[in-house]
């Protein structure tokens, strides 16, 4: 009986190594293909494959080679905010007022706006924090502190949070667009809005005729050319500096169906606080002052006054909701306002540098060399970000075995039929995720740098070298 045991035993070590062998060289005839095709004779890749519950090494190729991993970096954010910020996690945005209210019911003060880094106050995609939701908590609690006047401004206080809203190695053709929008203490509609564009013929220029929602506080010069059918659109915001006015370039093609491009705020906090004072103006709560940010409070050489009392707080969703959002859509901004968060939570200076510094502390101390992690955000789009796709693969590989780990996992697209996250920059293709392998769960970093030609067709030959692990 024990003769038998021993030769089962032997048998399925046996099927095991050699499905295992059987993986690794499949992975290495799969990756010396796309190697050798011509969209890569330049280019540099790597991938590492581990065992996601012992995280023994299943395959590697150049797994220490730093490359750029555009938004899979966002996996990197995620699974550190899970650790850091646990999985329960909420902002907490503060409302009140500084200041005194009078037997007449009016307010000798301002009405204060304090964000706490939530990226989802006035949001669309979540029921609870759409903004007219917000609007409506906000004059509610007003309504119930007996205001009926206000002597005063409305501030939007984002002082939270450091004054550089964008990192360092972002492009400056990037920052005025949707996926652009700079980090604040106190966010609004996901610092973005839209621009109505009405096209011409071709050649001629593309006038804009309104925003979404309107924003009268910005004027916008158009030097956008109608481009030919099928040209797409090519046109990019460029933020005011100093100025109010917003140009925006390029092209845009006379048969797009929206006609509109989603671009973002410089100054979210301020739109806050102008929100809520037209919604009050509308409803016949008078306001003495205009509206202000600490933007516009530091250039006047103003004070930023205290709040004296707190009528309500407003909570985001949990961070799980949050990180369902930000992997599904690869939003920029969710991933920089966690990595801020992450510094403050740890200590550290409440900006980029300190939430990239606390980044590396945490996993240098789980064992990841921090020289494996040369990040300069939260989100990958900055050009300068490298990481391994060993270091990466490893990180991946601890969010397995974690409680929250069903919750990460949901939150990661689908590509080929594969849970994992995609990341996209100019010459940049990765992919980030989990695969179930005859049996076995893996996980895995594959990144290409400095290919040529086609994204859409280097794609989908390094989800043939992907195919493998099916």
């Amino acid at each position: 009986m024990r003769i038998l045991s021993l030769i089962v035993l032997s048998s399925l070590i046996f099927q095991t190594t050699t499905r295992a062998q059987g993986l690794e060289k499949n992975l290495q005839t799969a990756l010396d293909r796309l190697q050798q095709d011509s969209q890569c004779r330049y280019a540099s890749i790597s991938l590492t494959v581990l065992d996601a519950e012992t995280g023994k090494e299943v395959f590697s190729a150049h797994p220490n080679v730093g490359l750029a991993p555009a938004s899979t970096l966002k996996t990197l954010t995620s699974i550190t905010a899970f650790n850091v910020l646990g999985a329960d996690f909420k902002f907490q945005t503060l409302f009140g007022y500084s200041g005194a209210i009078d037997a007449t019911g009016t307010l000798n003060g301002d009405v204060i706006i304090k964000g706490g880094g939530d990226p989802t106050l006035a949001s669309w995609r979540y029921p609870q924090t759409k903004e007219n939701n917000i609007l409506t908590q906000l004059v509610a609690a007003l309504k119930k502190a007996g205001i009926k006047k206000i002597n005063g401004r409305i501030i939007g206080d984002d002082s939270l949070f450091d004054t550089q809203a964008v990192p360092d190695g972002w492009i400056w053709q990037d920052v005025g667009n949707y996926y652009g929008a700079g980090a604040s203490a106190l966010c609004w509609r996901e610092n973005t809005f839209d621009i109505k564009y009405e096209t011409s013929t071709v050649g001629n220029p593309v006038k804009v005729i309104g925003t979404s929602p309107a924003m009268p506080y910005i004027d916008f010069r158009s030097e956008v050319t109608t481009g030919a059918p099928g040209t797409g659109d090519h046109s990019y915001a460029y933020v005011p500096v100093g100025t109010k006015n917003m140009y925006v370039r390029g092209s845009y093609s006379t048969d797009k169906a929206e006609k509109s491009i989603s671009v973002s705020m410089t100054d979210p906090a301020y739109d806050a606080a102008w929100r809520l004072s037209d919604t009050l103006k509308r409803i016949g709560i008078a306001i003495s002052g205009e509206p202000v940010s600490v933007t516009t409070l530091t250039a006047a050489n103003l004070p930023l006054p205290a709040m004296s009392k707190t009528l309500t707080s407003i909570n985001s969703p949990d961070l799980g909701k949050i990180v369902y959002w930000l992997n599904k859509k690869s939003i920029n901004l969710y991933a920089e306002q966690l990595i801020k968060t992450i510094a403050q939570r740890s200590g550290k200076k409440v900006s980029t540098r300190g939430g990239v510094s606390a980044v590396k502390s945490f996993w240098q101390a789980k064992g990841i060399d921090s020289a494996a992690l040369n990040i300069y955000d939260g989100s990958g789009l900055s050009p300068g970000d490298r990481i391994t796709t060993s270091a990466l693969a490893q990180i991946l590989r601890t969010a397995a075995d974690q409680p929250w780990f069903g919750v990460f996992y949901e939150s990661l697209p689908l590509y080929n039929n594969m849970h994992m996250k995609s990341g996209t920059i100019a010459d940049v293709v990765a992919y980030a995720g989990y695969q179930t392998h005859q049996g076995r769960k893996l996980c895995f970093s594959a990144i290409i740098n400095n290919y040529t030609g086609s994204t859409t067709a280097v794609r989908q030959k390094l989800f043939k070298v992907l195919d493998e692990l099916k």
